[in-house]
């Protein structure tokens, strides 16, 4: 059987393409031949030395044709629905999209070659199925985390956040993290470090890095631009505490493409013992279960006193454990598992 696989934005290395690629080593285990639509070859060891995939029996073809001549096509979506020839026919939507004339008739003309609309988050679901009028043929398959890597190790005094450098489409907002480990230096012993990690392939501005960099300079703070998925795991091991400030500022029911659409570097440092605090917008929300596996904050203030608290009461390890438990959901076993069970295989 053969595959054909479009992502738009494989070259970001970001969650949704590590997405992709999880769908892609579902489809190779299940005895698919997967062509993957792009028009640089080197890209499939980006891939492999950014997200630590083994992507075997995997081929980069520069056009799959709208999927004509393959029995599965899985196309991630920039906000348009494409008229898919493939047997069997999977759009799949990283990105809440809005305002782009979801409902138009020839969308729903052309939704009727679809047989799914898979989606990676609740968040993410519930605004393209109001866009789209989705809701007969959508699901959630959450982004799959590699559990048997993601581990917690011996662990030091370090606050992690992974993350691209990127005011693309969203804005990690770094810069807030930065500012709050300013604060919390202040007021705690400053033995702590703020690690800061992404990826820089697209949409980084020499200005945010700089801003980034001045910003940290007089602080105990590291920025790490496009680390490989070894150092990714090492530096999440050891951490402490996984702080997210993605979506800060932004009003998710008028701009919810600009908040986080899932969050899977929270549910992987949640998976390797970390204790997750992540701002109150987005997809994050249903990963973290505030108070138990984690927090959800809405001011800067509150980032930092809940942090001073779980410290100052002896809840690092509770919370992590907890945390360990939750991130089990997103294990490739069941991204693997629901996958097979929308394709029926």
């Amino acid at each position: 059987m053969k595959a054909a696989i479009y992502n738009p934005y494989l070259d970001t290395l970001g969650g949704g393409e590590r997405y992709t690629m999880a769908f892609a080593s579902v489809l190779t285990n299940a005895n698919f031949q997967v062509d993957v639509c792009w028009k640089d070859k080197e890209i499939i060891e980006q891939l492999k030395n950014r997200f630590g995939i083994q992507l075997k029996n995997i081929s980069i073809v520069d056009d799959i044709k709208l999927g004509d001549g393959y029995d599965l096509c899985f196309w991630v979506s920039d906000g348009s629905i494409p008229l898919l020839h493939a047997r069997k026919n999977i759009l799949h939507f990283q990105i809440p999209f809005t305002g782009v004339d979801g409902r138009s008739l020839f969308n729903k003309m052309k939704l009727m070659r679809i047989e799914k609309v898979v989606c990676n988050s609740l968040f993410t679901k519930k605004v393209v199925d109001e866009e789209y009028d989705f809701a007969s043929k959508s699901v959630v398959i959450n982004p799959p985390v590699d559990t048997k890597k993601f581990k917690a190790k011996r662990k030091e005094n370090i606050i992690v956040y992974v993350g691209r450098f990127s005011d693309l489409v969203q804005n990690k907002r770094q810069d807030i993290l930065i500012d709050a480990f300013e604060t919390f230096s202040k007021s705690i012993n400053n033995n702590w470090q703020l690690v800061l990690m992404g990826g820089i392939e697209v949409g980084t501005r020499d200005e945010l890095m700089v801003n980034l960099r001045a910003k940290a300079a007089n602080l105990n703070v590291k920025i790490i631009e496009s680390p490989s998925f070894n150092q990714i795991i090492d530096i999440v091991g050891r951490a402490r505490f996984f702080w997210s400030a993605s979506g800060y500022g932004v009003d998710e029911g008028a701009e919810p493409v600009k908040v986080e659409h899932f969050g899977i570097t929270t549910a992987e440092a949640m998976s390797a013992g970390v204790v997750p605090l992540v701002y109150d917008a987005g997809g994050q929300k249903s990963i973290v279960e505030d108070g138990v596996s984690g927090f959800v904050w809405a001011r800067v203030e509150e980032l930092v006193s809940i942090t001073e608290k779980v410290i100052s009461q002896g809840l690092i390890v509770k919370i992590a454990k907890e945390a360990q438990k939750r991130a089990e959901r997103y294990s490739y076993a069941n991204f693997e598992r629901n996958v097979r069970g929308i394709l029926g295989i």
